[in-house]
């Protein structure tokens, strides 16, 4: 098949428990991809094909599947809702063109939605709204799209009006034809009838057609006009229309449904292929600078007639060897062909390539734009990568991918597990650039750091379960920084003499606090040649190489600016060496005068809780050095946004179930870095060379 038109690239993304993997698995039996229906609740769908995710009825990876309907192709990703996976949700949305957000018909616009939403927005992603659950108790419609409005800052476009509600939810209305679609209590998504509207909606429906048809007109000078006019435009106009707003992100097509009963999933399919775009639709990636990173204002054209230019987005290890899902933009690729990884340098030769049905695979010789495949065995290939025609080497925008902001230390049970388990995170950090490992020589631990509790306790678990390493896991680190508060200026001298050429390297420098986030930035204002242009590089490094370990507690340090401004040299003595040796002197002499300070990770905290329960959590919150930043009352409960320090946040779900009777929920992404209380961080420093001591 190769004609662009006919593809969809989507991607379906939501709040943690709001439905995306059942309406992926209601997608596939629709489609005829699969003929039992798979379900969350007792680990048997299609997509949550890891043993974790099976178990906790939650998605950990993005899977990909493609199936067709209407004689289109659906390429579809489901992703997780959880917070400490968010990096799988934003590498998806990089190569999607569409997507599909999920939301809770009682929940509404929950914490992660919104975190989605944000990153969709940046991504300028097309989607339509899928209102999901509206069979559950509390479920409301027209309030989710009232919060649509309200928190996310979109015009919800409503395409279909519930019928029924709760328990007596039987089917919805479709706004542009005016027809119902009523489902049987057979519970297949086949069993439906077109049939009049409902007495008691017509004059609803009415309105909304009319509110629908104004919405969309506004794309469309001539239409709006001839409509003022009091012409009604073609439903094909109108779905020209809705098509281009949508593309144009003006407003996203609303859908309803209950995707777990199987109602209402075949029209969202249908506005898939009516008004989400194809690939050829969207702006084509930007092409960068491979130095700089910069764009070079070249993009990648989406078609099968160009060069290739690919993008590595996830690396996967299975039983059969590493798989790299790659997202073709442009030019056609063949079983053998040579590519180049314009990261790396090196070129690659295509061995087997496969379509993916989640853990499935069929193989395939041959792919081209808009196609989203996988390719086994690459060896140097990592998330974010670049694959072009070697005659055409080009970058597309890189993937930015958030720091960890939380530590284990993990030791293997025997000495045997060692070796197997540096093979297995070797693999692992490949798939997830968002988890880290480092490991401290001296007490020979290794130091796993991720997102948030579960991510870590997800990574431990697979390396029990899938390589079989056993751990003996140390209590969670938080990654502190360190600054500091006060301008110094202060004078530096090197000298060696042991017979021989000696070393000298003089240097005067001004030490003072930089701007949030800024770094580490050098600069030299030396005139008439007291220190030569060439020993500046090495005055740096010597400067650079020390922010890692800072003057306090050895965590890295932040946000210094030091200046070079005089100093002196040996004709014959100095030399870069010497240079770089004073400025690792200078560094440990004046940083303990410059007022140093240690900082921690505050982390942007959302917890929802009935209402019965607001003062426990707040007073909870205040105890755990929280700053409450705002307050908002739903139907089902309140929720409170905060601010408060990681090292504070361990542990909290178990707290948060206790107070709110298991009804509580949070989700926490990171902040920012803020100032430790004095009594925290004597804390924190005696405890570091408590440990100092032990090695």
């Amino acid at each position: 098949m190769t004609d662009l038109s006919k593809y969809r690239n989507i991607g379906i993304f939501a709040h943690v428990d709001a439905g995306k993997t059942t309406s992926t698995e209601r997608i596939l039996k629709l489609t005829g991809k699969i003929h039992k229906i798979g379900d969350t609740h007792d680990g048997t769908s299609t997509t949550d094909f890891m043993e974790q995710e099976a178990e906790r009825g939650i998605t950990i990876q993005s899977a990909a599947t493609t199936c067709f309907w209407n004689d289109h192709r659906l390429n579809i990703i489901d992703t997780p809702g959880h917070v400490d996976f968010t990096i799988e949700v934003y590498r998806s949305l990089k190569v999607l063109d569409g997507g599909v957000g999920v939301f809770c018909g009682s929940g509404g616009v929950e914490p992660q939605s919104e975190t989605n939403w944000r990153y969709a927005d940046e991504s300028k992603v097309s989607r339509l709204i899928f209102v999901n659950k509206l069979d559950r108790m509390g479920a409301d419609f027209y309030k989710v799209c009232d919060q649509v409005k309200k928190v996310l800052g979109a015009t919800p476009l409503v395409m279909t009006l519930p019928i029924g509600t709760e328990d007596d939810f039987v089917g919805v209305v479709d706004v542009l034809s005016q027809k119902a679609y009523v489902w049987d209590d057979s519970g297949l998504p086949e069993n439906y009838e077109i049939t009049d509207i409902p007495a008691d909606m017509v004059d609803d429906a009415a309105a909304y057609r009319e509110e629908l048809i104004e919405t969309a007109v506004e794309q469309d000078d001539d239409l709006m006009e001839a409509y003022m006019e009091g012409e009604e435009p073609s439903v094909e106009d109108i779905k020209r229309c809705i098509r281009k707003g949508t593309r144009d992100l003006a407003f996203f097509p609303t859908y309803c449904g209950s995707a777990y009963k199987n109602k209402g999933i075949q029209l969202v399919l249908d506005a898939v292929v009516d008004y989400l775009p194809a690939p050829t639709e969207v702006n084509p990636q930007p092409l960068t600078d491979k130095e700089t990173g910069e764009p070079t204002g070249e993009v990648a054209t989406v078609s099968a007639d160009e060069p290739l230019r690919a993008l590595a987005f996830k690396i996967m290890d299975d039983r059969f060897g590493a798989l790299t899902f790659i997202r073709i933009y442009s030019g056609k690729l063949k079983k053998g062909d040579t590519i180049l990884n314009s990261a790396t340098g090196k070129t690659e030769r295509v061995g087997r390539m496969v379509e993916m049905h989640a853990d499935e695979r069929n193989e395939i010789d041959s792919a081209q734009a808009g196609d989203i495949i996988a390719v086994v065995g690459m060896k140097n290939v990592q998330t974010g990568h670049t694959l072009c025609d070697p005659k055409h080497e080009c970058t597309l925008e890189p993937m930015i991918f958030p720091d960890p902001v939380i530590s284990i230390a993990v030791t293997p049970k025997d000495k045997g597990a060692s070796e197997k388990m540096g093979v297995a995170l070797g693999k692992m950090v490949a798939e997830d650039p968002s988890f880290q490992v480092e490991s401290d020589d001296e007490t020979g631990e290794t130091i796993l750091k991720g997102m948030g509790e579960l991510h870590l306790d997800i990574k431990v678990d697979i390396l029990k379960r899938t390589h079989g390493v056993e751990l003996t896991v140390g209590a969670p680190q938080v990654a502190y920084r360190e600054t500091i508060t006060q301008p110094i200026e202060d004078s530096y001298t090197h000298k060696k003499q042991s017979g021989g050429s000696g070393q000298f390297g003089k240097i005067d420098y001004r030490i003072k606090p930089g701007e949030p986030n800024s770094g580490f930035t050098f600069s030299s204002t030396v005139v008439g040649g007291n220190v030569p242009k060439e020993f500046w590089p090495a005055i740096e490094k010597g400067f650079a190489g020390m922010m890692d370990n800072g003057v306090l507690a050895g965590f890295p340090t932040l946000d210094v600016e030091v200046e070079l401004f005089d100093g002196g040299f040996h004709a014959v003595d100095s030399s870069a060496v010497a240079f770089e040796i004073a400025a690792k002197g200078a560094f440990r002499q004046s940083m303990p005068k410059a007022g140093p300070q240690l900082l921690e990770p505050i982390m942007k905290v959302d917890v929802f809780t009935p209402e019965d329960h607001v003062g426990d959590v707040i007073g909870d919150l205040n105890r755990r050095r929280g700053m409450i930043k705002d307050q908002q009352a739903g139907t089902t409960g309140v929720r409170i946004k905060g601010d408060v320090p990681l090292s504070e946040m361990f542990g909290y779900i178990g707290s948060l179930r206790t107070m709110t009777s298991g009804r509580g929920q949070f989700s926490m992404e990171f902040s920012h870095y803020a100032p430790c209380p004095a009594n925290v961080a004597e804390a924190v420093i005696a405890e570091q060379k408590e440990k100092d001591a032990k090695k």
